[in-house]
């Protein structure tokens, strides 16, 4: 009997040492709701709208599960590891990875290692540093709720992920933080480089992300820059056609904000040259509105395009809740090479939103949200209205 009791405490001993040095955490997010939304436009064969009444699905978080773990390696050091998967909550459908890579693991996979005097150093595929780090900083409704997002605005920190990414996050110091990633190639496999006949063939697309923040009571300031350079040939040695109009997208961003307690002040600026990192998507029944427009959707983007970006944004408590407006907008400087700056509109987006808590995991919320000349596109306008309800667990 003695033996027995001496058996099962040093199992217990065994187990809690264990779960001290080495722990997993089952995650994830339930969110969806119903609403109406609306894209509405010109085309060659004249007015023409789309419209869906019904469920919606990711609004103030994307529906995910994942697995976070960790294993203490002394000194301070630890392994970590991060597998998260998207999903669709109307049909259940698997999220960023339904596509030619079939990713299970599309929001997040990657592995490191982590120090609490040196900061973390990962690999796999993983979010931008300016996707980690600005939203929150520069728009109240941070990189959430459709096309209220700041993201819809600076394309850059619209949750933009890339496969094949180094990065480094130093820790939080005296309220500063700053972080630095390069991708390999940014969708898909890495595919080699190949020299034939004296020319290279380069079908990798390559990318920089850089942000540096600080927070400290009521002030919150974020610096970004981005940069992804496209491959220079469509496929590897068995073509020699060079891609001559595309060039290397480059985004700067600025953003800070204000707590006043009565309200939350934000503000954000940047410039975005050659292309978008990652459009904003509006409703299916965009591509036949801004396909036939005058520029089409995106037309007048590319080589040679450039546009200022700003947002405006407050926040307030009203009751236990929190109510939360801005106006967006993305100013045409330059139109993309062969196009005309005239065809093209500049785009603004007017949201309003609001959140209510009913537990610590749980808030219901609305949002209306207006946007005119979506992706340039003149006369080309989305509307979404729409309440929910939002599950951490």
């Amino acid at each position: 009997m003695k033996k027995t009791l001496l058996a099962a405490a040093l199992m217990v001993g065994f187990a809690g040492v264990a779960q001290a040095e080495t722990s997993v955490t089952l995650y994830g997010v339930v969110d969806g709701g119903i609403g109406y939304q609306r894209v509405k436009g010109n085309t060659e064969d004249g007015s023409a709208k789309a419209t869906r009444t019904g469920l919606l699905s990711g609004v103030q978080r994307g529906n995910r599960w994942g697995l976070r773990g960790s294993e203490d390696l002394g000194d301070g050091l630890r392994f970590i590891f991060q597998l998260e998967s998207g999903f669709d909550i109307a049909t259940g459908n698997q999220l960023q990875g339904n596509n030619e890579n079939d990713r299970l693991f599309g929001r997040e996979a990657h592995f490191g290692l982590a120090g609490d005097n040196w900061g973390q150093l990962t690999f796999g595929r993983q979010t931008t540093i300016s996707s980690l780090y600005m939203p929150g900083v520069g728009s109240p409704f941070g990189a959430s709720f459709l096309q209220a997002n700041m993201g819809a605005t600076f394309s850059s920190v619209n949750t933009t992920r890339y496969d094949n990414m180094i990065q480094y996050q130093t820790p939080s110091f005296a309220g500063f933080q700053a972080g630095l990633g390069y991708s390999f190639n940014t969708n898909g496999n890495q595919d080699a480089t190949y020299k034939v006949g004296g020319t290279k063939y380069k079908s990798n697309e390559k990318a920089w992300t850089a942000a540096l923040r600080y927070a400290n009571g009521p002030v919150a300031v974020g610096l970004s820059y981005d940069q992804k350079k496209p491959d220079k040939y469509y496929g590897a040695a068995n073509t020699s056609d060079p891609i001559s109009d595309r060039k290397t997208v480059r985004e700067w961003i600025l953003a800070g904000s204000y707590d006043f307690e009565v309200a939350k002040l934000y503000l954000a600026g940047g410039q975005v040259r050659h292309g978008l990192f990652t459009p904003q998507g509006y409703l299916d029944g965009q591509d036949f509105l801004g396909g036939s427009s005058t520029v089409g959707m995106l037309g007048g983007v590319g080589k040679g395009f450039k546009a200022n970006n700003y947002t405006v944004g407050v926040s307030a408590p009203v009751g236990a809740g929190e109510i939360m407006a801005s106006w967006a907008m993305s100013d045409v400087r330059k139109a993309a090479d062969g196009y005309n700056k005239s065809d093209m509109k500049d785009q603004q987006i007017y949201s309003l939103g609001y959140t209510y808590p009913l537990s610590k995991r749980t808030n219901v919320y609305a949002l209306g949200s207006y946007a005119k000349n979506v992706h340039y596109a003149p006369k080309l306008k989305s509307t979404t209205v729409g309440v929910g309800v939002s599950h951490q667990f």
